[in-house]
């Protein structure tokens, strides 16, 4: 090997030795003219919780409670999207259908069973979120009447998702008390929170 590199001197890791995880820091206060990246989950930034469409609804619903999350990506075998399942998924009526049309006991749902698939998702594009404020995100998701919604780039005709709004986060950093999963309440609350200003 050529002298001019040199051979770096390494030690023992030490016990008790934890690991850097992707960290991304947003505002902790927001107001509806901030820009809407504010309030994003930048994916390059930090780690999406994903789960299984095979996996069951209760395992996952400990995955989000372990994480803290109110939503999961799905993903398939080949680690593309499959759909995506919310803690409103598998706290509402959808489980309870499921069983009623299909039989079996609440441990035999699968994510798969109650998830949003893939084909009824939409996306927002990452060039529109950038030229945004949260009060436009605020209002996407009221006409959507949605909780989440992602964020692609696309490249050469592909999508990738980048990002993702969930109407909680957006709550807290304008300042709303968000003890709910119901959409209305969430938005009652933004506005409230708006108008004490």
């Amino acid at each position: 090997m050529p002298t001019q590199f040199k051979a770096l001197q390494s030690a023992p890791l030490k016990t008790g030795s934890s690991f850097v995880r992707p960290v991304q820091n947003l505002p902790e206060r927001v107001k509806l003219g901030s820009p809407a990246t504010d309030v994003m989950t930048d994916l390059t930034k930090i780690s999406v919780v994903s789960v299984r469409a095979k996996t069951s609804m209760d395992r996952a619903n400990a995955k989000m409670i372990k994480y803290g999350v109110r939503m999961l990506l799905v993903l398939d075998d080949n680690e593309q999207i499959a759909g995506l399942i919310t803690a409103s998924d598998i706290l509402g009526e959808k489980p309870m259908r499921f069983l009623q049309n299909m039989g079996g006991t609440h441990a035999d749902i699968m994510v798969r069973d109650i998830m949003t698939t893939q084909r009824e998702l939409e996306v927002l594009n990452i060039q529109d979120v950038k030229g945004a404020t949260v009060g436009d995100i605020v209002a996407s998701l009221k006409q959507a009447n949605r909780q989440h919604s992602l964020v692609a780039s696309e490249v050469d005709g592909r999508q990738s998702v980048c990002g993702l709004f969930s109407i909680t986060q957006i709550a807290r950093q304008l300042g709303a008390q968000v003890q709910s999963f119901e959409l209305a309440r969430t938005l009652d609350e933004i506005e409230a929170a708006i108008a004490r200003g």
